[in-house]
C-alpha cells in the first residue's frame, strides 16, 4: 500500500538494507518495513555451503581424467562479497540476478586451476591415486587466490570424491591390473606350491635325519654292546686264567704235598723195612725147622703135613711108605 512494503529473512541472512544509495539497515535475521521506491534490500545467505564440481584434465602421458569432489566454504564478510556480486532480492524476497551460480563457478575455475599444473605433471595411473595430493592442491590453490579473497569467503574444506579415467582406459587398466592380479595369483600359487614342496623336502630330510640319527644310535648300541661282551670275555678269560693258575697253585700245592708224603711213605717204608730187616735177621739163617718148632703149633694136620714134606724130601731114602686112606681122609676132613 502506497509502496510500503514488509519483508522478514531467517538469522542465517545478512540483509544490507540501501535507501537512496546509503545503507540504513544491516544485520542477521531483520524483520522490517521499507519504501519500495527509493530502497534496495541485498540478502546474503552466511551458511556453509557445499559446492559439487566435476571437471576433466589431461595427464604427463596425454590420458584424460575426471575428477569429481566437492568444496566447502562460507561467507565471511557479506559486505565485501555485496561489492563484487549481486545479491539483490525483489518485494518477493526472490533474487534478481542468479549470482550464486557465478560465486560457484569461480570457485570451481580456481580448483580447476589448483589442480591442473600437478594433473599435467604426472602420468595417469599415478593420478587416479592422487585424491589426497588434488584435494591440498585445491586447499592451497584457493586459500592463496587472490580472487577469492575478493569475495570475502573462507573455504572450509575440499573433497575428492572419485578420479576416474575415459571407459576405453578404465577397461583397458582393468585388463592390465587383472592381468597383474592372474600373474600375482599365479605367483602365489607357484610360491605356495614351492613352500609346499620345500617343506615336503624338509620333512623327508628330517625323516632321513632322523633315521641316520637312529641308525647311529644303533650303532652306538651295537658297539657299547660289542665292546661289553668283549669286556666280559676279557673279564671271563681272567677269570679263567685266575681259576687256571688257582688249579695251578694248587695242584703245584698236591705235587709238592705228594712228593712230599712220598718222601715220607718212602722214609717210612725203608724205616719199616729196616726195622723188619733187622727183627727178621737172627731168624734169616736159622732153619725153618726150628722156626717151626718154635712155632709150637698143636694143630695135627700142620704137624702131619711137615712129616710128609720130610718124607717128600727123604724120598730116595725111602724105598716103601704106605698110607692109609683113613689118615688121607683124617687130613682132608674139616674135622
Amino acid at each position: 500500500m502506497f509502496g510500503i512494503k514488509h519483508i522478514k529473512f531467517d538469522a542465517m541472512t545478512y540483509v544490507l538494507h540501501f535507501k537512496n544509495g546509503s545503507i540504513k539497515k544491516e544485520g542477521r535475521g531483520l524483520s522490517f518495513f521499507y519504501f519500495s521506491p527509493n530502497s534496495s534490500i541485498v540478502a546474503i545467505p552466511m551458511g556453509s555451503n557445499d559446492l559439487p564440481f566435476i571437471f576433466s584434465e589431461s595427464t604427463n602421458d596425454y590420458q584424460t581424467v575426471t575428477i569429481q569432489g566437492q568444496i566447502s566454504y562460507k561467507i565471511t564478510n557479506p559486505k565485501t562479497l555485496s561489492d563484487v556480486l549481486d545479491f539483490t532480492v525483489e518485494d518477493n524476497g526472490q533474487y534478481k540476478k542468479n549470482d550464486i551460480e557465478k560465486l560457484n563457478q569461480r570457485l570451481i575455475n580456481e580448483a580447476q586451476t589448483a589442480t591442473s599444473s600437478f594433473i599435467h605433471s604426472i602420468k595417469l595411473k599415478d593420478s587416479i591415486r592422487s585424491a589426497k595430493t588434488i584435494e591440498e592442491s585445491i586447499i592451497e590453490g584457493l586459500k592463496k587466490s587472490s580472487a577469492i579473497n575478493m569475495l570475502g569467503i573462507e573455504i572450509l574444506g575440499a573433497n575428492i570424491l572419485a578420479i576416474s579415467a575415459t571407459p576405453e582406459m578404465s577397461r583397458a587398466l582393468e585388463t592390465e591390473t587383472r592381468e597383474k592380479l592372474q600373474q600375482e595369483a599365479d605367483q602365489a600359487i607357484y610360491e605356495r606350491r614351492n613352500f609346499a614342496v620345500e617343506q615336503e623336502r624338509k620333512i623327508k630330510e628330517t625323516e632321513l635325519n632322523t633315521e641316520i640319527a637312529i641308525e647311529e644310535k644303533q650303532k652306538q648300541i651295537t658297539e657299547k654292546k660289542m665292546e661289553s661282551e668283549v669286556i666280559k670275555a676279557e673279564n671271563n678269560r681272567k677269570l679263567r686264567e685266575m681259576q687256571l693258575e688257582a688249579d695251578i697253585s694248587v695242584e703245584n700245592q698236591r705235587k709238592l704235598l705228594i712228593e712230599e708224603k712220598t718222601q715220607n711213605d718212602k722214609i717210612e717204608a725203608e724205616t719199616q723195612g729196616y726195622v723188619i730187616e733187622a727183627t727178621l735177621k737172627p731168624y734169616k739163617e736159622m732153619d725153618w725147622r726150628i722156626l717151626t718148632a718154635l712155632n709150637n703149633n698143636p694143630d695135627p694136620k700142620f704137624n702131619i703135613s711137615l712129616a710128609f714134606r720130610q718124607l717128600a724130601e727123604n724120598a730116595d731114602k725111602i724105598g716103601t711108605l704106605n698110607i692109609s686112606p683113613d689118615l688121607l681122609d683124617s687130613l682132608l676132613s674139616e674135622k
